[in-house]
């Protein structure tokens, strides 16, 4: 009888020891990622978010051992993809390179969307600043932002000031600096900077605002000349390029990038996420990557995100109202 029961005893802790294997199996091939990930870019393939995004997703597929697909949802602003984003399942899966138009500049001018910039997504990181440079015309005797500043102060709504879109980032940094200084400045909307730098390499307008990327090639030509960059400090690509905000206190207009998830992933999730992007944005590779790309690299936690994203969206909007814009969705 005690033999037997021995045996039973014997047979019940093989059956323990064998659930307890494939439990911790089962949760060991459930814990985050277990399966591929979705990463939108709300931009065409090309220009800087794609390049920045795909890295950012190679980086995450190699250290998860799992594919992280980029999904180019352009247009509206980059409303479709933010959209897209905020109505995704909320499990990490989904995320989004949240683009500070989508976040901040376009619901400050256009008020009501179909997400909500602040509840429909969860912070997981900042990534890289995109500095807006000031570039005129040879032909505009201003060399320097003061100057330009009291021109427009001395023909008021004649100097031409082009930006890629109208309630985009350009268009509000130069609404900003026409309030703060007090310019006169005429603002010109193009859709897109292509047409925007072919109309002031040829005169037709004085003044533009863009990135880095899209603004180098011609100061490098002398077709255009460099003011003055909008980033809060001054670029080390570029040292000796003063900051708008040496002449108009306070200012920056850096457009920015970032990465988020639907409101509501898990908190584990994103620490997880969050954690590897970290590591990402402290490797050297990573950041001469960024840097290749015109961009500023930068870092911050979930909540420090959440709170620059709040600062933004007021900044702009107040923008917005100070200079009379009525937001097309209001």
């Amino acid at each position: 009888m005690a033999m037997n029961a021995l045996a039973v005893l014997k047979v019940v802790f093989a059956l323990l020891v064998t659930l307890m294997s494939a439990t911790a199996a089962v949760a060991q091939k459930s814990e985050f990622p277990n399966r591929p990930i979705r990463l939108i870019i709300p931009f065409p393939p090309g220009g800087s978010a794609d390049p920045l995004g795909r890295a950012l997703g190679a980086w995450l597929s190699e250290k998860f051992g799992q594919p992280v697909v980029a999904d180019n949802r352009p247009g509206a602003g980059t409303a479709i993809a933010h959209t897209i984003a905020a109505r995704a399942t909320p499990d990490g899966y989904t995320l989004i390179l949240g683009a500070s138009s989508g976040l901040t500049t376009n619901p400050a001018f256009v008020g009501k969307l179909d997400y909500d910039p602040l509840k429909d997504f969860e912070p997981i990181g900042l990534s890289a600043y995109v500095p807006q440079l000031i570039v005129v015309h040879p032909s505009v005797p201003a060399k320097d932002m003061q100057a330009f500043i009291e021109l427009s102060k001395a023909q008021p709504d004649k100097l031409s000031f082009g930006s890629p879109g109208a309630g985009g980032l350009g268009h509000l940094s130069i609404v900003l600096i026409n309030v703060a200084s007090g310019a006169r400045f005429l603002h010109v909307p193009y859709k897109g900077a292509g047409p925007a730098m072919l109309d002031l390499v040829g005169g037709r307008i004085q003044a533009f605002i863009g990135s880095v990327t899209g603004t180098q090639a011609q100061i490098q030509s002398g077709k255009v000349r460099a003011l003055a960059t909008g980033h809060a400090k001054r670029l080390s690509a570029m040292p000796d390029l003063p900051t708008v905000a040496e002449t108009v206190p306070g200012f920056h207009g850096d457009g920015w990038y970032g990465l988020f998830g639907p409101a509501g992933t898990p908190a584990p999730v994103v620490k997880i996420l969050h954690a590897e992007m970290a590591r990402a944005q402290a490797n050297p590779e990573f950041i001469k990557l960024i840097e290749r790309l015109g961009m500023v690299p930068t870092s911050g936690t979930p909540q420090e995100l959440r709170a620059w994203v709040s600062s933004e969206l007021a900044r702009w909007t107040k923008a917005v109202r100070d200079a009379g814009l009525q937001p097309s969705g209001k």
